[in-house]
Parts: structure tokens; sequence; C-alpha cells
């Protein structure tokens, strides 16, 4: 890596830049500097963790998958956070439980195993680790609460609320957020359409009435 490169990494991750030069040197001896498309699986269930990916750019996807097809988003990764399913594999030498797809072309940098540990071997990135796992735990028992307690069109409403309108995603990559099948989600949002909450387009969705999705999305009858 170069000094630009190097200057980029520590501009995401201020945790690194703690770290002496010779820390660093050795920290990224076998690292290496990544550019993806959209679409492009990083890692996936069951395989052995290759590295532990830094990103700079870009967006990714981390879901379950289930023998049916069906998917279920655990996160998303963005520039300056981590991934605790690959920190969870190095740490004690499992196969991921979890796949990585990038959502967008995604710049990272990836750690080797041994760069990994010893980074964790410094006090600033390790509490920077496992601060980003207690993140990640009230997000997924929050996850875990939603798809246990709400309705499904309780959900889809609050999953299209604060993106803007028009919304550009299709009927399956809101099914993957939302841990359902398309044929679901397209009902639900034909009932939306109807009730004039939304219309419905080609990979869109635009929101028409934000009032009625927020009382959708907290339980409440719609004014």
């Amino acid at each position: 890596m170069n000094a630009a490169q190097i200057a980029r990494l520590l501009e995401a991750y201020p945790a690194l830049a703690a770290w002496s030069p010779t820390v660093r040197d050795a920290v990224l001896a076998d690292a290496g500097w990544f550019t993806v498309p959209a679409g492009t699986c990083l890692f996936d269930e069951g395989m052995p963790c290759q590295g532990f990916p830094l990103l700079l750019s870009g967006a990714v996807q981390v879901a379950r998958g289930s023998p049916g097809g069906r998917q279920l988003e655990l996160y998303r990764v963005t520039p300056g956070e981590l991934c605790v399913v690959s920190a969870a594999a190095l740490s004690v030498a499992q196969t991921l439980t979890a796949h990585g797809v990038a959502l967008e072309a995604t710049e990272l940098v990836l750690l080797g195993p041994a760069g990994f540990d010893l980074a964790c071997s410094d006090p600033a990135f390790r509490r920077f680790v496992f601060g980003t796992f207690a993140e990640r735990l009230a997000d997924l028992m929050a996850l875990a609460e939603a798809v246990a307690f709400q309705r499904l069109d309780q959900r889809l409403a609050q999953a299209l609320l604060g993106r803007g309108s028009p919304i550009r995603i299709t009927h399956q990559a809101l099914a993957d957020e939302l841990g359902t099948v398309r044929e679901i989600v397209s009902r639900v949002l034909s009932r939306f359409e109807r009730a004039g909450w939304v219309r419905l387009g080609r990979e869109r969705v635009d929101v028409l009435d934000a009032v009625a999705l927020r009382a959708v999305a907290a339980g409440h009858a719609p004014p």
C-alpha cells in the first residue's frame, strides 16, 4: 500500500491512527487493496474467513440464507464500520456464519488473519471491535423483536420511511431486507398503493402519504 492509500485508510478508521509506523507496517504487510463491482460476493456461509474487510467506499450487505433461498439481512457495513461476522470467524477460527455481498461498487482493504490478530493486540482497535460487537448485538435484538412481534405491514412501512422519494429498490431487495418472500412484499405494497399511500413502478416506490405510513409503522390506524 502506498502513502495515499494508507492516508485514506487512517481517515476512514481513526482508531488505526494511533499505531506506530512499525505496528502499522506489520498489520498491513499482508493486506490487499480491492475494488469490486456491485453484486460481488465477498464471503459466503460455511467458508473459512480469508481476511478482515475495512471499507473505504461503497456498502456490503451481511445476511443469512435459508435452504429455500430466502435470506435475512443482519446488518450493512459502510466505510469506517467493521464486520462482526468476519471478526468472530477470525477470533475463534471458525467458518463464516453469514454471507456478504457488495450493494454497490466497493473499495476495501482486506487484512490477512495475521494482520487482524496483530491489530487486536492494540487496545484502541480492540475497544473499537468490541464496541462494534455491542452495537450489532443491539441491532440484532431489535431485528429479532421486529420479526417476532411486528406485522409485516409495520416493518415494510418502517423500511420505506426515511429513504426519500422515489425509492429505487426491487420488491426482492425489500423482501431480503425484511426476511420474507417477494410475493408477500408485493401483496402488501399493492395494498399500500390501493390505499393511496405509495405509487409503484419498475424497481421504484414513490411515497405519496408519509403520514399514513408512519401511522402503520407505529401500529396505529392511518388518519
